[in-house]
Formats: structure tokens, sequence, C-alpha cells
């Protein structure tokens, strides 16, 4: 059974998140807080195996209280949940020792997943976070720069162009036609300056991407 503390300022939302632990048997929720300063507390007493954390909250923030208790209980994993899911905040709490990102207005499977996942040792940040990311790191270290030009989503395109997807396939995971598919695809031509998929692949390759992207 995986341990929780539920940290959030918002009552309601807390009881949100109970409502849909209380359902799995794989999980239970050891107490909750309402302030950075309750969950350094509540981990110091319960230890608890996961905190599903807040960020923004009135005095010690979630960034904060994440730093605290990665930095003491190290076999506590921390997963941030906001609704604001543009960097700074993925990277600001990832490198504060959450290996966990989620928005509020995830799924229930969403949730539960990302739980399993971070107990395991593994990281867990959705797909359109982890693109957003990867952008804001090469736009920091000034590498690719054309890459760089791409949107999130014509990142994700690229990417699975590159691991060989087809245009329809590419559509039904994305929710969008095949000719949306094509009219990312002959975008990301012209900002790489490259003319066919296997130049793309090439491309794909070199700036890492098929090796480093989640």
């Amino acid at each position: 059974m995986i341990t929780l503390l539920l940290v959030d300022d918002h009552e309601l939302f807390r009881s949100g998140l109970r409502l849909v632990l209380d359902d799995d048997e794989d999980f239970h929720v050891l107490a909750e807080c309402s302030s950075g300063e309750e969950a350094v507390e509540a981990v110091r007493q319960l230890t608890p195996d996961v905190v599903l954390m807040d960020v923004n909250m009135p005095g010690m923030g979630g960034l904060e209280a994440t730093r605290l208790i990665t930095a003491a209980f190290p076999d506590t994993r921390v997963i941030a949940v906001t609704v604001k899911e543009k960097d700074p905040y993925p990277q600001h709490m990832l490198e504060a020792g959450a290996t966990g990102f989620l928005s509020k207005g995830c799924s229930a499977e969403q949730l539960t997943e990302a739980i399993r996942k971070v107990h395991e040792g593994e990281t867990f940040i959705p797909q359109e976070i982890a693109q957003a990311l990867y952008l804001t790191r090469l736009q920091a270290s000034g590498v690719a720069t054309a890459l760089a030009t791409l949107s999130p989503r014509e990142v994700h395109v690229m990417q699975m162009i590159a691991e060989g997807i087809g245009t329809h396939e590419i559509a039904e995971q994305l929710f969008v036609s095949p000719k949306t598919v094509s009219t990312y695809r002959q975008r990301i031509y012209k900002k790489l300056g490259v003319r066919n998929d296997v130049e793309l692949s090439h491309a794909a390759r070199r700036y890492g991407m098929l090796d480093d992207m989640p």
C-alpha cells in the first residue's frame, strides 16, 4: 500500500483528491495539510511514501516545502500539483526535488498512474509539459536554435514522425485530422530546413530527441 499526504490550501480540492484515492485499495491517505509548514511537519511525523504538493500556497509555498522535504526525507517522493503548467514552475519544482508534475485538471487515471510511477522511483511528467521543458532547456543552452523555434505540439509531431508513426495514427493519438498532421509536418520541414521525413528523422536523432525525449 502506498501512503500519501495531500497538501493544498483549498479544502474542496483536497476532498476531491481524497475521494479518488480512497476508492483505490492501493492507496492510504495519512493526512491532509493546508500549508507548506504543515506539510514539512507532517512528513517528519508520518513519513509518507508520496506527497501531492500544491505549488502556490500562502506562507511557505510548495517550492520551498518540496526542497525541505526531499532534502531531509529522500525516500519520500513529491508530486507537484498546480494550475500553472508552464515554465518556470515545472523546472523549479523538479530542481527542488519533485519527481512528478500534474495539472489540477488531470484525470483520475493520470493521477493514480503518477503516484504509482514516482513510488517506483520513476519520474512522471505529462507529455505536453515534458515537451515545453525540453524546448526551454534548448533555448537556455543556446543549442539547436532551429529546433527551439518549434512549438511543443510541433516537437511532439516531429518525434512521432521520427519514430516511424504514420500520419493517420498520429492524427488519432492527437485527436486531430490527417490534414492537420500534414500541416504540422510542412511547418516543421520549413523551420528545420528539411525536405522529407528521412531528413527530419536524421535531424531528430542529431538533436538527441529519440534518446532523450520521454
